[in-house]
C-alpha cells in the first residue's frame, strides 16, 4: 500500500506518460543533423549565384530579380547590399561582404554559414544531396510508421474540438501559461501539419525542379512553380520559413520546459501536470 504522502508528492508532481514512440526520436534527431548540412551547404551552393529570380530565365538582359546580395566598391572600402524587391540595405560585414576588416571577401552568407567554410560549390553540392536524400528517405519512413501506428491519426490530424480551442490555446500561448498532459495542442497540431504536408514537400520537389535531369523526367515541375528561377526562390523562401519554425520551436521548448521536452524527445517519456492541472498540451 503506497503511504498517503506518497501518493500527495505523486499527484502534485504529475505522472510519466510514454508521449514519443521510437520512430517519432528517432526521425526526429536525423531531420535535426540533416538539416543543419543541409542549410548550410545550401548557402554555399546559393553564393555561387546570391540572386534570386522569378519566371524561367535571369541574367543581365532580364529585371526579375527578388533577392540580391552584392558588393560596391568605394573609395574607401568593400561595401555589401543586399536588395529585396528592389529596396536596398547596407548589409556590410553579414552579407554580400563579409569577413575581418584586413582581408574582406565578396560573398552572399559570410563563411561561418556555409559548409565547407571556404568556396567550393563541388563539396557543397555533394554535401547538400548526400543530406537531401536521408532528408527525403527519413520522411518517408515517418509517414509509414506514423500511419501505421496511428500517430498522424491520434496526434496530429486536428479535430473540431482542437478548432474550437483554438482562441483559448493562444492566449495561453501569449501569457506563456503551458499545460503538459501528454497530448499535442492546437497550436502544435497545426505548425506540425504546415511543416510535414506543406513546408517539406514543397521544398522537395523545389530542389528536384532545379536539377535538369529532373526536369526532363517530369516536365510537369517545371509548370508546378512556373520555371527553375521560380523554384529556386520558392526553395530559398522555404527554407526561411524552416528557419524561423525551428527558432520558435527552440523557443517554445525553452519556455515550456526544456527538461521535460528533451527527456521525451530522448526517452519517449513526458512528466504531465498534475490531476489538477489543465487539459492541453505545452
Amino acid at each position: 500500500m503506497v503511504p498517503p504522502q506518497a501518493r500527495d508528492d505523486a499527484d502534485s508532481a504529475g505522472s510519466l506518460v510514454y508521449r514519443q514512440s521510437i520512430w517519432t526520436r528517432l526521425t526526429h534527431w536525423i531531420w535535426v543533423i540533416a538539416l543543419f548540412f543541409l542549410l548550410l551547404s545550401g548557402f554555399q551552393i546559393f553564393n555561387a549565384h546570391s540572386t534570386l529570380y522569378l519566371g524561367q530565365q535571369s541574367g543581365f538582359a532580364f529585371d526579375n530579380d527578388v533577392l540580391r546580395m552584392s558588393a560596391v566598391r568605394t573609395p574607401d572600402d568593400l561595401v555589401g547590399r543586399t536588395a529585396i524587391m528592389g529596396h536596398e540595405f547596407n548589409t556590410t560585414g553579414v552579407l554580400g561582404v563579409s569577413g575581418p576588416m584586413d582581408d574582406r571577401q565578396i560573398r552572399g552568407f559570410p563563411s561561418a554559414l556555409t559548409i565547407p567554410s571556404y568556396r567550393d560549390l563541388a563539396t557543397g553540392r555533394v554535401v547538400h544531396f548526400f543530406f537531401g536524400w536521408v532528408f527525403v528517405v527519413t520522411l518517408f519512413a515517418w509517414f509509414l510508421a506514423s500511419a501505421l501506428n496511428g500517430h498522424l491519426r491520434r496526434d496530429l490530424v486536428p479535430t473540431g474540438r482542437d478548432l474550437a480551442d483554438l482562441p483559448k490555446d493562444v492566449a495561453d500561448h501569449a501569457r506563456f501559461r503551458f499545460h503538459h498532459t501528454g497530448r499535442y495542442n492546437v497550436l502544435q497540431k497545426l505548425s506540425y501539419c504546415i511543416v510535414f504536408f506543406l513546408l517539406f514537400p514543397t521544398i522537395i520537389l523545389t530542389g528536384l525542379t532545379m536539377s535538369p535531369g529532373m526536369d526532363a523526367a517530369w516536365p510537369w515541375l517545371l509548370d508546378l512553380f512556373g520555371g527553375r528561377q521560380t523554384a529556386r526562390t520558392i526553395h530559398f523562401l522555404v527554407m526561411a520559413l524552416l528557419v524561423l519554425f525551428f527558432l520558435v520551436h527552440i523557443f517554445m521548448v525553452v519556455a515550456a520546459g526544456p527538461i521535460n521536452e528533451l527527456r521525451s524527445m530522448i526517452t519517449g517519456w513526458y512528466r504531465t501536470d498534475p490531476k489538477n492541472g489543465a487539459d492541453a498540451a505545452p
